[in-house]
């Protein structure tokens, strides 16, 4: 009698823990809220703030040595307030004319990273840029509610040579892409890369 106890015992502990292994592993898969929201101080006042953003696989183009170092970092993709169809994934030669990279904002655990993904990089990014997201925050419309507001963008050799036409000693036109990285309706500044090293692009004398 006590052994079917026992036996009884061993086999109610057994289901409980059947059932509770997918309930833990779920939650411990289960993806971040693709929208976030809440309150900052703007302008020494407190304003609502939605940040939007979009899951790696939204972006079915990138490749899939990317997608998993994306996917490693917990990386959403953000989206700006001004965003008519998914953004901030940039596909370009930014190594070099013949290379064919990845650019990508990555939202993680609050912070925004602009990684870049060269061809022969292993997956392995470099970080140009970090900030809180809720420092890329700014009012826009007349909803009085604060969006994204950092966007980047494939920049061509011709796009960039027309950036700096006025300037009074115009550099040589580039021979591969540049990386447009915004403030909307605000300011951009151009990435690229040379001798093995990012610099900022001059626009302007």
């Amino acid at each position: 009698m006590m052994r079917v106890a026992v036996e009884l015992k061993s086999l109610l502990g057994l289901v409980i823990l059947l059932w509770l292994c997918p309930l833990m592993r779920s939650q411990a898969t289960a993806s971040p809220p693709l929208n976030t929201s809440g309150q900052v101080m703007f302008n020494g006042h407190s304003t609502p703030y939605l940040i939007r953003h979009l899951p790696v696989n939204s972006f079915p183009q990138v490749p899939p040595a990317v997608q998993d170092a994306l996917t490693r970092r917990g990386c959403l993709i953000p989206q700006s307030y001004d965003a008519h169809q998914p953004e901030n994934v940039v596909h370009a030669s930014l190594e070099n004319r013949a290379s064919s990279d990845w650019a990508v904002l990555c939202s993680a655990n609050g912070t925004v990273s602009l990684l870049v993904f060269f061809s022969n990089g292993n997956g392995n990014p470099m970080v140009l840029a970090t900030a809180p997201e809720t420092e890329r925050l700014q009012l826009h419309g007349s909803s009085n509610v604060l969006g994204f507001n950092w966007a980047i963008d494939r920049v061509s050799p011709e796009a960039v040579h027309e950036a700096q036409l006025g300037m009074r000693h115009l550099p040589p036109r580039p021979d591969h892409d540049a990386l447009a990285d915004s403030v909307i309706d605000q300011r951009t500044i151009y990435h690229f890369y040379s001798n093995k090293a990012w610099t900022l692009l001059d626009t302007q004398d």
